[in-house]
């Protein structure tokens, strides 16, 4: 069991806690910006995609499922989800990069 406080402990919980310094703060808004910029012209990009390509793809990298749970969702073979999915990376690169976009 836990130890037993009292009135006479003096433990403050939010003592424990830190305050992020505002280049922290700077630094998560400029990720965030960065990021949010970035999914827009993805979320575009794989909107073009061919419609089985964009199945796998979402399935493996958004809902992060299995090769296995994407083979059995899309009721075809494992082997099919891979080049589906090197198929959609390949197409999703090479438009980003035509952006001026690189991962």
């Amino acid at each position: 069991m836990g130890k037993k406080l009292d009135e006479n402990d003096d433990f403050d919980p939010l003592e424990s806690l830190s305050a992020r310094d505002d280049s922290e703060i700077h630094q998560d808004g400029a990720f965030k910006l960065e990021r949010s910029q970035l999914l827009q012209p993805l979320e575009s990009e794989i909107s073009k995609l061919p419609a089985r390509q964009r199945e796998a793809f979402l399935m493996r990298y958004w809902d992060e499922l299995s090769i296995t749970e994407t083979a059995l969702a899309m009721s075809c073979s494992e082997g099919s989800v891979k080049t589906h999915c090197s198929r959609a990376t390949q197409a999703l690169a090479k438009a980003l990069k035509l952006k001026g976009i690189t991962l």
